[in-house]
């Protein structure tokens, strides 16, 4: 039998629902924004030490929620081939990429096909990792290694929400949900960084030139970008999702890393693998 909160999103008007959470969102009434994210950083636990400013400095919700990290916050690790974190969050899946399919939860698995379209060749047989942000989470998506953006991908789609619940009784539910799928080159190998929109996810920014979220069709675009591992990617209007794809033999992930384990943004998951890309 389905679990009421997920019968509750069936029925839900949930574009609607997310562009008025999405008006309220940008409010800058006082007693909206004021009200708006005093209650959330109570409900949340939000750890505002590491905000770059005070609750009364923000002009909307979604200048709180969108925060940046104060000085030293966090440490992108420096050593050469990592890989790191692209966000704060909670492996919700990792593992390998087989027959074209990723593990979305025990026993359910989604096409990589389906995800990505046509950004998704090269990728069978090699890894991903799966990590959602809690609402109290920091929402800045950061470039992961040393790479280079060369393709994205702007998919609509619904607006389910992606909680361990969701991903567990909703089938497809990455491939269904609106996305962006950027494709990165670097050395060695080729990566996939997925941002999935959610329920109450008004938008889906990004520090480079791509379609605004809500996306209305699907639009691909070639690009040329260079970023700096560490450098800020893209962010999300409250919590989701961002999946990380790696050809074969070209990533291998720390040892430690496992469903459930928290990250933080900059420490590594894994290393560069397999020798370097002829340019």
């Amino acid at each position: 039998m389905s679990h009421p909160f997920i019968a509750l999103q069936n029925v839900l008007p949930r574009h609607a629902l997310t562009r008025l959470a999405g008006w309220l969102a940008a409010s800058r009434v006082p007693l909206v924004r004021r009200s708006l994210i005093h209650a959330f950083t109570r409900f949340y636990n939000v750890n505002m030490e590491e905000a770059d400013a005070g609750l009364e400095e923000f002009d909307s919700f979604n200048a709180f929620f969108t925060r940046a990290l104060a000085q030293g916050a966090r440490t992108v690790c420096d050593q050469p081939n990592v890989v790191v974190s692209p966000c704060d969050g909670s492996i919700s899946q990792l593992g390998n990429i087989e027959h074209g399919t990723l593990l979305q939860a025990k026993g359910t698995r989604y096409s990589l096909g389906a995800l990505a379209g046509s950004l998704a060749h090269g990728f069978d047989g090699g890894k991903f990792v799966t990590i959602y942000l809690a609402p109290r989470d920091y929402h800045r998506v950061h470039v992961p290694a040393e790479l280079t953006l060369t393709d994205s991908q702007a998919v609509p789609g619904e607006l389910f929400s992606v909680n361990a619940r969701s991903e567990a009784s909703i089938g497809d539910l990455f491939c269904r949900n609106e996305r962006l799928v950027c494709r990165l080159r670097g050395n060695p190998g080729d990566m996939l960084l997925i941002m999935v929109g959610a329920l109450i996810v008004g938008s889906i920014e990004t520090v480079w030139d791509a379609p605004v979220s809500p996306y209305r069709k699907v639009e691909q675009r070639q690009h040329d970008v260079a970023f700096e591992r560490g450098a800020e990617f893209g962010r999300f209007l409250l919590g989701s999702t961002v999946i990380l794809c790696f050809e074969q033999g070209r990533f291998e992930a720390h040892a430690n890393l496992r469903s459930g384990t928290r990250l933080r943004m900059g420490e590594v998951i894994g290393q560069w693998a397999g020798p370097e890309r002829i340019r």
